[in-house]
């Protein structure tokens, strides 16, 4: 799909931040890494696997808030379809925990684990990117010199916040501001490469 930015009045981007503060939805888009940002992990115990005997770890370093960690995982929804994966990409993916970088429940699942240790855990969408909701889908005028727009395409607002085309009328055009994850379970399984810590 084509990435034009449809430039809108700011009371309409305001709109679109007041309806998406609410359910999660306002992360960035997950097209680089949908490595998450929402708030907690599902009640299931996560399964978590140790690192084979004699394996080289950092010390003693268990996983806590304010470390750099460095991770691979991979990304399935719950009819296994895979939807995001660092180890497809071949890059690992870094993030400092406990400050807001990912959803809640990823910095959760890291929490505790050594290197080389994984987890698989599954997140709820209301813990996630949120729910998919209604006030998200907002009509925006448009102008003749933002170029066509057709239905489908991704545009982004003048927010920086991405949204899909559902229609264009003569002026307008009806966009779907929710995140492309919302309503969605998201389980990740996730693997500690490495801890650094301040």
């Amino acid at each position: 799909m084509l990435k034009r930015p449809v430039i809108i009045i700011s009371i309409a981007a305001a709109i679109v931040l007041a309806a998406c503060s609410g359910d999660g939805a306002g992360a960035d888009d997950a097209g680089a890494e949908a490595a998450p940002a929402a708030t907690s992990v599902a009640s299931t115990t996560p399964t978590t696997t140790s690192p084979p005997q004699g394996a080289e770890t950092e010390g003693t370093l268990i996983v806590q808030d304010g470390d750099l960690v460095e991770v691979h995982y991979d990304g399935t929804l719950d009819d296994g379809s895979t939807f995001d994966s660092s180890r497809e990409r071949g890059t690992p993916f870094s993030f400092t925990v406990g400050t807001g970088q990912v959803i809640a429940g990823f910095d959760e699942a890291v929490r505790g684990l050594r290197v080389g240790e994984s987890r698989e855990v599954r997140i709820p969408a209301e813990d996630a990117y949120g729910e998919w909701s209604e006030a998200n889908v907002i009509e925006v005028p448009i102008g003749d010199d933002q170029g066509d727009v057709a239905v489908g395409d991704r545009v982004y607002l003048n927010t920086g916040q991405a949204a899909v085309v559902l229609e264009v009328k003569d002026g307008t055009v009806v966009l779907d501001a929710n995140h492309e994850l919302a309503g969605k379970a998201l389980t990740f399984n996730i693997e500690v490469l490495s801890i650094t810590r301040p």
